[in-house]
């Protein structure tokens, strides 16, 4: 669409660009053409498109994707878009804030790949809830203000650098590939835009911890030009920290690289098993089919023989009857980096399943508790990796804390979005969880119909 065509179309709407609102409506035809073929849309991806605003960027997707997931915030463009794709099956708009947008629901339709002309006014709001971690997006195409594009990408010891710099650079690696003058908008923004291509950056960090990583750079830049170390908490030392991560101990946050502030994340972090997700010493039961005690051996043996041995999965709930689930770390040596009950382990030779399941909440969720449900018996198998599980529910509604090394990140999700993502992608979850599902799902169908 050319200016003349979208003004047309906002008249018709009876929309007004709205300064508040930072809606300024691409009109470059070409640009428009050019930023889709940023996002290299390929059969089978799916393709959320964050302030549609006249379907400017809109019009050259549809015919690519096979989802299109448009969320705008103008009721009435919203509406406009829902008549412009009547019958578009593949096509589905949502008068949504995408600063609140659920997320959640997009895992069930990865690869994902996020688009936007961004409203200079909600920019970060919006990057934050679709590309924080866990995120479903794979790549992103986003145009916004220079200005903010700058401090994505700034380095250490300028002005540009900050919270914002840091957040995303240890989650996404994102390159600035085009600057767009404001004649290619309707009305004309007063400064230049930027075109940026974001892909999830690679496992080239040590694992760490999200939260805690976050936590330290608020804490080191609310006050950027005072000195670190009046910013960091007390349970380390920071002479110590500072003579650890390469840095003077009079250094200020600016002049922190990314990965001394992740160094700086692993020593403030005092989780007793953030370094390591298992040891292939630990001895277990080695157990028969009915789940009799044959002998003992090491973990490392049990896993490499095959061996039939005992494990235990908890299903945590909040009080909105969410199913936590974690990611694996990527360091675990069976299914990393894959999604998995809220906590499952195995037990330790001579260790009862309940007194497991109860330690193991506690060492992968921090959370205190006696009260666990025995919910089910799993019979060793191939999909349990020949493991007898017990299944066990709990309830929770505080604070989670994991471990790094076990835990990658987790999130809540209802019992609906888990068949559906379970039914629409198994390859994204354990094969563990995937049979303890299973078991779960059919006997809440057999409750329901009663």
């Amino acid at each position: 669409m050319n200016q003349t065509e979208i003004k047309e179309r906002l008249e018709a709407m009876g929309v007004t660009p709205s300064k508040k609102l930072g809606q300024n409506f691409l009109v470059d035809e070409n640009v428009a053409r050019w930023i889709v073929d940023q996002l290299q849309v390929e059969a089978g991806d799916t393709v959320v498109e964050v302030g549609p605003g006249t379907g400017a960027l809109t019009e050259h997707v549809v015919e690519l994707a096979d989802k299109v997931i448009l969320v705008e915030f103008d009721a009435r463009l919203a509406e406009g878009l829902k008549k412009r794709f009547e019958g578009n099956d593949r096509v589905v708009v949502h008068h949504c804030d995408g600063a609140r947008f659920d997320v959640r629901s997009l895992f069930k339709d990865q690869p994902v790949k996020l688009l936007g002309n961004l409203p200079y006014s909600a920019g970060g709001a919006i990057m934050r809830n679709f590309m924080k971690r866990p995120s479903p997006v794979c790549r992103a195409v986003l145009m916004l203000q220079k200005e903010f594009i700058d401090r994505i990408v700034a380095e250490p010891r300028t002005k540009a650098y900050g919270v914002l710099s840091l957040r995303m650079q240890s989650e996404w690696n994102s390159k600035p590939v085009k600057t767009i003058p404001p004649q290619a908008f309707f009305p004309r923004p007063l400064i230049d835009s930027t075109v940026m291509v974001c892909e999830p950056r690679a496992d080239d960090l040590p694992v760490y911890d999200a939260r805690l990583f976050d936590e330290l750079i608020r804490r080191g830049f609310s006050q950027r030009r005072k000195q670190l170390r009046k910013q960091m908490p007390e349970s380390a030392s920071w002479e110590e920290a500072a003579a650890a991560v390469g840095c003077a101990e009079t250094v200020r946050a600016e002049e922190l690289s990314l990965t001394q502030w992740v160094d700086l994340t692993r020593i403030y972090d005092d989780h007793p098993l953030k370094d390591q997700a298992q040891e292939g010493s630990e001895l277990f039961d080695v157990v028969d089919e009915q789940d009799q005690v044959l002998r003992q051996e090491t973990r490392e043996v049990v896993h490499r023989d095959g061996l039939m041995h005992r494990a235990v999965h908890m299903f945590v709930f909040n009080k909105r009857k969410e199913l936590f689930l974690q990611k694996r770390s990527r360091l675990k040596d069976k299914h990393p980096g894959v999604w998995d009950s809220s906590a499952a382990g195995h037990l330790n030779a001579g260790e009862a399943y309940e007194a497991t399941a109860i330690r193991e909440l506690e060492e992968e969720l921090g959370i205190v508790t006696d009260e666990v449900q025995a919910f089910a018996r799993i019979a060793a198998c191939a999909h349990t990796g020949w493991e007898h599980v017990r299944l066990y529910l709990a309830r929770h509604d505080g604070a989670l804390r994991y471990p790094c090394s076990e835990v990658e990140s987790g999130l809540w999700m209802s019992i609906e979005g888990v068949r559906e993502w379970a039914r629409a992608r198994p390859e994204d979850f354990a094969s563990g969880f995937l049979e303890c599902w299973s078991v779960f799902d059919s006997k809440l169908n057999g409750i329901e119909d009663a």
